[in-house]
């Protein structure tokens, strides 16, 4: 890693599977990770680093807790599988305080905090379709989060986001329920779901390849910036028959329109049906110098983990 001096990273979202490997890769380089949560690891791995209890919506973090660090890597905003099932917000609202105005308001106390860097974790959704972000409360609450983010920045507070597609890897320790689902799914012990894909596909990830990136950014980020990293490129078929064929369960898939268990329509941010492909730009590849053509090694390596 290009770091030469050790550094005090706090990282918030650090017991997920994206803040918890790029957690893991910083310790690994001798740096000084504290993981931010609103619960306490329960992977061994991250069990072992240090942790500070905090919900960077609710609450006020004039205590101190933020305090002393070098850097700041921000991993926490909510997707759609934070969304209260009991109906008690609806997902424009939830969208808004937690991602839209939560995110901005923690990255604004951590800049009074004196913490002089940030890597903000953002999704690809808004730079790859623009056009949803009128459309898409989710698409528009990352949208407002990122521009929001990088307009803190200042002389003497960095801001940078990266932003991510589908992001697919594994963290021994850490329960992933619809990856272990995905594995049975590909293995054909679901019977009782039907086999096939949806139309479209998008841009893949590992999170190998992310914790590169973010990294890179900590350390030559440039203030303001929003970087959109990316992989591979498949359709949702060859996408779900690459899962099959790898799990030992090749087959032919049928594309139908037909809401799909595993990748179902509410997922589909881009719109129902749509294909994003992409390339990320050569000049932010060779400066985020993250690896590329990953995925079939992730898949790999989340059937051995979660199998």
């Amino acid at each position: 890693f290009l770091m030469e001096k050790m550094m005090r990273i706090l990282i918030v979202g650090g017991t997920g599977l994206i803040g918890g490997h790029v957690a893991l890769e910083l310790v690994a380089a001798g740096h000084d990770v504290t993981l931010m949560a609103r619960k306490a690891p329960s992977t061994p791995s991250l069990s072992k680093m240090p942790f500070v209890i905090g919900d960077y919506v609710m609450d006020d973090f004039s205590d101190g807790r933020l305090e002393g660090f070098d850097a700041l890597l921000f991993a926490a905003a909510v997707d759609i599988r934070y969304l209260p099932q009991d109906g008690s917000e609806t997902p424009d609202t939830f969208y808004e305080r937690c991602n839209s105005v939560g995110v901005p308001n923690f990255l604004e106390m951590a800049k009074r905090a004196g913490i002089p860097k940030v890597v903000y974790v953002g999704s690809f959704y808004p730079q790859v379709v623009p056009e949803r972000i009128s459309v898409c409360p989710y698409v528009e609450s990352r949208h407002l989060a990122d521009e929001r983010a990088r307009a803190l920045a200042s002389p003497d507070f960095s801001v940078c986001s990266v932003n991510a597609p589908y992001v697919l890897g594994a963290l021994p320790g850490l329960d992933i329920q619809h990856l272990s689902v995905m594995v049975a799914y590909a293995r054909g012990h679901l019977t009782e779901l039907p086999a096939f894909a949806p139309p479209g596909g998008t841009n893949h990830l590992s999170v190998k390849s992310l914790s590169q990136a973010l990294i890179s950014a900590l350390v030559n980020g440039e203030s303001g910036k929003a970087y959109l990293v990316g992989d591979e490129n498949y359709s949702w078929k060859d996408y779900l028959e690459l899962w099959f064929s790898i799990a030992g369960n090749p087959l032919e898939l049928e594309v139908r329109t037909d809401d799909h268990p595993l990748l179902p329509n509410v997922i589909m941010f881009a719109g129902i049906g749509a294909t994003v492909s992409y390339e990320p730009d050569p000049e932010e590849l060779t400066l985020l110098g993250y690896s590329r053509n990953q995925i079939k090694d992730a898949i790999k390596e989340v059937i051995a983990v979660y199998g």
